[in-house]
């Protein structure tokens, strides 16, 4: 038998039945979002306490088994494929609120915790947990692909959100960062080590989070453009006045047109704002009237706002469903979806340049942005039966990475590396690649931890 064989017969030893081998289980977990080859695990474990968890790695680890964590699977660039087999922790059992701090404005959570779900839970003592990818992705995922959404302009990313966490490191062993205080001196920052980290250095099982109070009111609006140019200049310009934006969206013609026909709706096929503004009754209505002062400046609107629940409700739900809104506009086509960050004065330009990539060599796209912090997603389309086809559409991505670099940006703002975006991490840290092969070799000296993702280690 070889090394993932035996690691599999040891692992049933201690799970019994919660652990797979069966192909249509593992084939599941061998799919993706977007464009990689189907790449199914070996096995697939459903261990319930970080006591199990830490036996299936240390089992693993005695046999160089492959590790790959799963929360919900929402990731776009392959985090939570198997490209060399081996055993897949899903970890969505893992799924319950431990503990409500509402003094202290934190929880205490499981990583397979939904972020939906744990909403739902702190309905009644009125906080919430703020940061909104738009999947309803696991809490414990979105802190290992250190995700932000809609509303990281105002509320931050997962980094500034997670406090404390319990990880199982690649030997088995489990340790503790950080604690429930805002904020501590005391030694390296293990906390922000692990977020982001991708599954790489060690598996999530349990996460200190912080919460917000509930804005006395919320108002939301949207508009449109007439370029996309006009809309991210009326963007920079409420940033540079200090309006305190809770969310402020770019949606391209594509995607305006692919949420009309999904969602039902009549915007015009123009670049639209989504927006949205927290604060008190009189705040979000001088928020919002500042705010139609910039758009008419900018050649926009007519700008639409309501203070009504199911008015906002109706408006996030169609920006949420925008991914698969666009996809459906192109049936029997494959999406492919990238994303960079730019400082934000660029933005404009990152974005047309884009534009005009996919004018150019004829490929269909959409683009939406996180605005207000200068991110921006493309989700492009292929022919599944033309290799070609899909590497067009990486040469833009590659090109659209290039660029933000060049301008003193990222190659991802929040996707992650995984395995799509591996090729440009020289490019963006250089020098600093040597170092983090020597991070991820101390902390994973056999690299069984998420194998394949974020760096390439033989």
């Amino acid at each position: 038998m070889n090394n993932i064989t035996l690691a599999i017969k040891d692992i049933r030893k201690v799970l019994e039945d919660k652990i797979s081998t069966s192909k249509a289980t593992c084939d599941v977990y061998g799919e993706n979002e977007t464009y990689f080859d189907h790449m199914p695990p070996d096995a697939v474990a459903y261990p319930e306490t970080t006591v199990e968890v830490s036996q299936i790695v240390k089992i693993c680890a005695k046999h160089d088994c492959p590790i790959i964590p799963w929360g919900v699977g929402t990731s776009l660039e392959g985090h939570s494929l198997a490209p060399r087999g081996g055993v897949t922790i899903d970890l969505s059992r893992m799924n319950q609120v431990l503990e409500i701090k509402s003094e202290d404005l934190l929880a205490i959570v499981q990583p397979g915790l939904a972020r939906e779900k744990l909403n739902e839970e702190l309905r009644a003592t009125g906080l919430f947990f703020p940061v909104d990818p738009g999947a309803n992705a696991s809490i414990g995922g979105m802190a290992a692909t250190r995700a932000s959404g809609t509303t990281a302009v105002r509320y931050g990313t997962m980094r500034e959100n997670v406090l404390a966490l319990e990880v199982v490191l690649a030997d088995g062993s489990v340790i503790r960062t950080g604690s429930q205080a805002k904020k501590s001196s005391a030694g390296y920052d293990l906390t922000k080590l692990f977020v982001g980290s991708e599954g790489t250095l060690g598996i999530i099982t349990e996460l200190t989070i912080s919460l917000k109070g509930k804005p006395e009111a919320v108002a939301a609006g949207v508009c449109e453009f007439t370029s996309v140019k006009a809309a991210v200049n009326a963007v920079i310009s409420a940033i540079q006045l200090g309006i305190p934006m809770a969310r402020i969206e770019l949606i391209d013609e594509v995607s305006i047109r692919a949420i009309n026909a999904y969602s039902k709706l009549n915007y015009p096929e123009k670049p639209h704002l989504f927006m949205e503004f927290h604060g008190s009754d009189i705040g979000v209505k001088d928020q919002s009237g500042t705010m139609e002062e910039i758009i008419e400046e900018f050649g926009g609107g007519p700008f639409r706002w309501s203070m009504r629940p199911e008015d906002q409700t109706k408006l996030w739900a169609a920006r949420h469903q925008a991914y698969y809104a666009t996809k459906t506009l192109f049936p029997g086509k494959q999406g492919m979806s990238t994303d960079v960050c730019v400082p934000i004065s660029e933005l404009a330009k990152a974005i047309t340049d884009t534009q005009h990539d996919l004018e150019k060599f004829n490929v269909i796209g959409a683009i939406i942005g996180h605005v207000g912090d200068g991110n921006f997603h493309t989700l492009m389309f292929s022919d599944p039966n033309d290799p070609e086809d899909l590497e067009l559409n990486q040469m833009i991505a590659d090109r659209m990475a290039k660029r933000a670099l060049e301008v003193g940006g990222t190659i991802t703002g929040e996707h992650g590396i995984g395995m799509g975006k591996i090729k440009h991490m020289a490019r963006e840290h250089g020098d600093a690649m040597s170092l983090m092969v020597n991070l991820k070799r101390s902390f994973d000296p056999k690299n069984i931890m998420n194998p394949g993702k974020m760096l390439n280690i033989n």
